[in-house]
C-alpha cells in the first residue's frame, strides 16, 4: 500500500480525502470509473508491467492510464485500505456458469465490509458498477438508469447481473476464497498472456462518462445510454485514434502509432476472412 501515491490518486479523480462512510465510497468507486478506462492497450502492445502496485502507480496515478480487472481492483483495494476501509480483494470467473465452458477465476473485484454491510466494489469490468452494491441475496440496485442485481450461486458465491434489453444477463461470479499477491500474478499472467485469452486478440476501450457508457474496439464502437436503445456501429478506417483523444487515453505517440497499427492490421485480418 506505501507504494500508492494516494494524494496524486486523489488529485488524479478530483476528490478529498474523507472519512469512511457509504457517501463517501460511492462517490470515490464513480470518480474511479469515471477517470480511468477499462483497456487492454498494454496487453495488445506486449509492455503489460505487470500487478505490482509500484508499476501500477506510476501507470494509473503518473499518466492517467487505465486497465483492467487486476490493475484497477489493486489500485482501488490499496486506496481504499489507505483511507480506512475494511477490504477483501476478491476474484470470479466471467458469464454465466450455467451456459457453455466454464472460464477460469480471471476477474477481479474488491470487497468492503462497511457499517456491518457488505459491499461489492467492480472498478474493473467492461461495463462497471458505478458504485458498490450490497452482497445480500436478490438484491437490486439502479445505477443512475442501469439496474444491477446480486444473487447467491449454488456454490455459495455470488453473482452479478446487468439488466438489458434482452432481460438480466449474469455478468460474473466472485467467490469467497482468500486471494493472496500470487493469485493475482497468475491470474494476471494468464489474462495477459495465454493465446486464446480474448484480451490478446482484440482491442477493448470502455469509459463510463456523465450519462453514457462508452466501448470502442478495433473494428466497432458501442454507446449505451440508460433507457435508450444502444447504438452500435462499425468503425472507420483510422477512427479508433480519435476516440482515443475523445476518451482521453494518454497514450505515448509513439503507442498510439503502434495501437494504431494494430487496429489496421485486424480490419485486413478481418476482411481477408
Amino acid at each position: 500500500m506505501d507504494k500508492l501515491d494516494l494524494d496524486g490518486y486523489l488529485a488524479r479523480v478530483g476528490l478529498p480525502a474523507r472519512d469512511p462512510g457509504r457517501e463517501a465510497l460511492d462517490e470515490l468507486h464513480t470518480a474511479h470509473v469515471r477517470t480511468f478506462t477499462f483497456d487492454n492497450i498494454d496487453v495488445l502492445l506486449d509492455q503489460h508491467p505487470g500487478v505490482g502496485l509500484d508499476a501500477l502507480n506510476e501507470k494509473f496515478v503518473g499518466r492517467g492510464r487505465g486497465g483492467y480487472c487486476f490493475e484497477h481492483s489493486t489500485v482501488f483495494a490499496a486506496v481504499l485500505e489507505r483511507l480506512g476501509y475494511d477490504v477483501r480483494r476478491r476474484l470470479g470467473r466471467v458469464g454465466d456458469p450455467a451456459v457453455g465452458p466454464v472460464q477460469g477465476r480471471t476477474h477481479m473485484t474488491v470487497e468492503v465490509l462497511l457499517d456491518g454491510e457488505r459491499l461489492l466494489c467492480d472498478p474493473g469490468f467492461g461495463m462497471s458498477l458505478l458504485w458498490p452494491v450490497p452482497l445480500v441475496d436478490g438484491a437490486e440496485s439502479d445505477q443512475n438508469g442501469w439496474a444491477y442485481r446480486v444473487s447467491r450461486t449454488a456454490d455459495g458465491g455470488w453473482g452479478v447481473h446487468r439488466l438489458r434489453e434482452q432481460g438480466w444477463e449474469h455478468a460474473h461470479t466472485v467467490d469467497e476464497l482468500t486471494v493472496l499477491p500470487v493469485d493475482v500474478v497468475m491470474g494476471h499472467h494468464y489474462t495477459s498472456t495465454f493465446p486464446t485469452s480474448h484480451f490478446r486478440s482484440g482491442l477493448m476501450i470502455t469509459l463510463h462518462e456523465d450519462g453514457r457508457h462508452v466501448t470502442v474496439t478495433d473494428k466497432a464502437l458501442t454507446v449505451r445510454r440508460p433507457g435508450e436503445p444502444t447504438e452500435h456501429r462499425e468503425l472507420a478506417d483510422g477512427e479508433v485514434v480519435e476516440w482515443l483523444d475523445a476518451l482521453n487515453v494518454p497514450l505515448l505517440p509513439a503507442e498510439k502509432e503502434r495501437l494504431s497499427a494494430w487496429a489496421r492490421e485486424s480490419r485486413r485480418s478481418a476482411a481477408a476472412g
